[in-house]
């Protein structure tokens, strides 16, 4: 019996129109951050603002419609809507893979929203390819979601600077069982409960409620909630973690990371990324850092994608690494081979 194999068959992102420079990010740290510290340091040039009608679950909307178009898939072929769209959203409690399901017409799916910040899209993927090869009844999933984190962000907060990129988008990725090209090889995610509330939104839940007079501060309030022990725990932990997701995604892809043509990483601060590039033996040109765009949460993987192919960085034969990290905290890492 043949084993199933699980294939991309493209991608689609949204980006909205306006946008916030580093000069401007400065600004709002009330001289904390210096511009030139912002592109050198935190890797900022610009980042993306919604928009009207640039809500979380929209925005996926027109990412979805956008891969629909790149693809030529037809929504009724989706047999799954997976949502990696955030928690912060048009209405709380109403579920985005239904709603997007309903836009785009994929009338013959079902849909469930994911959560592991921005984690959710290459966990996603290995969730995905685990259902296309396990049911025989699920030929194609969709994966999509938008991101406006920064929303919550207050730059005058010394302790947020790692979240002064929280950028605005949507993106999304269809795979397919048995497409047989773009094949999604191997995954791995690893996760620290430890540090489940290390950082979070303080305010606007049910331990700390709004009232009357937090509601400005509420919307205010992505903070490190022990910020500290966060340091101290990501210092020990996290580049260990990471470098063994991706390991153990090149060894169930067969590969080791010699192998590694292109690597599709999350935007963060420019001594990191180029640290990592490094570690891999990579060159700066094996990857694209999102110093235009900011981090779009779990977008970042997908428009890294859609960037690199545009870009000729992505040819027939060349083994993709996407990794990601959420706080949370997972890590995670998965392999392709294009083409």
């Amino acid at each position: 019996m043949t084993k199933n194999t699980v294939g991309i068959v493209g991608v689609g992102t949204y980006i909205p129109e306006q946008t916030i420079n580093a000069a401007q990010i400065a600004e709002a740290t009330k001289g904390v951050w210096s511009e030139r510290a912002v592109i050198d340091k935190l890797g900022i040039k610009k980042k993306y603002l919604p928009g009207d009608g640039d809500g979380t679950q929209e925005m996926g909307v027109k990412a979805a419609l956008a891969c629909l178009k790149n693809t030529g898939v037809d929504p009724l072929e989706i047999d799954v809507v997976l949502s990696i769209g955030e928690e912060w959203k048009e209405y709380p409690l109403t579920t985005s893979a239904c709603y997007i399901q309903g836009k785009i017409g994929a009338d013959n799916a079902w849909g469930v929203d994911v959560q592991n910040r921005c984690c959710t899209a290459v966990s996603a993927m290995k969730i995905a390819r685990d259902m296309l090869i396990a049911d025989d009844g699920i030929n194609t999933v969709i994966i999509v979601g938008g991101y406006r984190n920064g929303d919550f962000v207050d730059y005058t907060d010394k302790d947020m600077s790692m979240m002064y990129n929280l950028s605005a988008g949507g993106g999304a990725i269809i795979l397919k069982k048995n497409y047989g090209k773009n094949l999604l090889l191997g995954s791995k995610i690893m996760s620290d409960g430890s540090l489940a509330r290390t950082a979070g939104v303080e305010i606007g839940g049910i331990a700390r409620p709004f009232t009357p007079d937090n509601i400005a501060e509420g919307y205010k309030s992505l903070r490190l909630l022990d910020a500290q022990k966060m340091k101290d725990r990501l210092n020990a932990v996290s580049m260990p973690n990471w470098y063994n997701c991706i390991d153990e995604s090149l060894r169930q892809a067969g590969l080791e990371r010699k192998d590694i043509d292109y690597l599709a990483i999350l935007h963060m601060k420019r001594s990191g990324h180029l640290g990592m590039l490094k570690d891999l033996g990579l060159s700066e040109e094996q990857s694209i850092y999102l110093e235009d765009y900011g981090h779009i949460g779990q977008v970042d993987q997908i428009l890294s994608l859609e960037l690199a192919l545009k870009q000729g960085k992505i040819k027939p034969g060349s083994v993709i690494c996407m990794i990601a990290a959420g706080i949370g905290y997972v890590w995670s890492a998965n392999i392709i081979r294009w083409g």
